[in-house]
């Protein structure tokens, strides 16, 4: 296992989560063509991490682009997006790519995103060394977005959660959870959580969409997820937690009321979109009891936030709907 981002928790802080003191770790205009850079997912890869990035340029299009790093903070991105090859089917239309996710399961890495295939869907593609990229069928008819897969089969099956949505930004959202045998046909699509009521949890309560990829601790899957409310001042995006059942994931045994980080730096409340913090990535080492999430900053960048795995657990439990 590679030594994991990792600042410790300033003096006298009393949130679960605290900020990198350098925040954001990627700026908006990082490669030459980008607008922005945000929304972007880190794995652990060889002796360092690789990633796939959000990219969009300055006729704000939308894609895809390696990159790599050795310490998991400071990323060289290749200036060039992913170009896809066939996989599972020859069929592999994207009218754009963005809000990637990148989990390893048995032998390669596989990528989700949202894939503009007629609207909004999920893209699904695989890579054994983040240089040659390979597309498969979309997982789902359009309208969707937020594919996030576990990191291993469940019951013998490959399982993904998503949000389906509509065309446009979404008024609403609730996360389900969808099977397959093979990563080409989904089915047995079950609803897991839905935005909750004003009065319970307010900063949930416009759509919920899974963030990083869960993971799995004793207690069950802890995933990571952004919750909407709709303002005066228009969506605000902040970030809880919850812990689905093990075995049936479609189950929540905990669910955060408070949130866990909302935006209230710079850097998250001023960008392209303001007021989102919207995680999609998530390094953790259990042993040293240390998480590292990478989130989306305003649209615009990419941050970095650290916690104790164990506390965000404890939190989740002790605060929960």
């Amino acid at each position: 296992m590679n030594l994991i981002p990792w600042q410790d928790k300033p003096n006298n802080w009393k949130d679960i989560l605290w900020r990198y003191s350098a925040n954001p770790i990627i700026d908006r205009y990082a490669i030459p063509s980008s607008n922005s850079i945000f929304n972007s997912a880190v794995v652990e890869y060889k002796d360092g991490f690789a990633g796939v990035f959000r990219c969009d340029n300055k006729a704000v299009q939308m894609n895809i682009f390696a990159g790599f790093s050795k310490d998991g903070i400071h990323w060289d991105i290749n200036h060039d997006p992913i170009q896809m090859k066939a996989g599972n089917t020859q069929m592999i239309d994207s009218d754009y790519k963005y809000d990637p996710r990148v989990v390893f399961i048995e032998d390669r890495y596989w990528i989700t995103w949202c894939n503009g295939y007629h609207g909004p869907t999920i893209g699904i593609g695989y890579t054994f060394d983040f240089k040659e990229f390979f597309q498969c069928e979309n997982a789902f008819l359009p309208f969707n977005r937020n594919g996030v897969l576990f990191p291993k089969k469940i019951n013998g099956k490959y399982a993904m959660l998503s949000r389906p949505s509509d065309n446009g930004h979404t008024p609403f959202g609730d996360i389900y959870i969808s099977y397959s045998p093979d990563m080409k046909y989904w089915g047995e699509h079950r609803c897991v959580m839905k935005a909750t009521n004003f009065e319970d949890s307010a900063w949930q309560c416009t759509k919920v969409g899974a963030g990083p990829i869960p993971i799995l601790t004793n207690d069950g899957w802890l995933m990571l997820y952004h919750g909407v409310i709709n303002t005066c001042n228009g969506f605000r995006y902040a970030m809880g937690a919850a812990i689905l059942d093990e075995h049936q994931p479609d189950i929540v045994k905990y669910r955060t009321q408070p949130y866990l980080l909302g935006p209230s730096e710079l850097y998250e409340q001023i960008g392209d979109v303001p007021n989102v913090v919207f995680p999609c990535a998530a390094l953790h080492d259990s042993e040293e009891d240390k998480l590292a999430i990478y989130y989306g900053a305003a649209d615009t960048v990419v941050a970095l936030v650290f916690g104790r795995l164990s506390e965000v657990i404890q939190f989740t439990k002790e605060n929960s709907l």
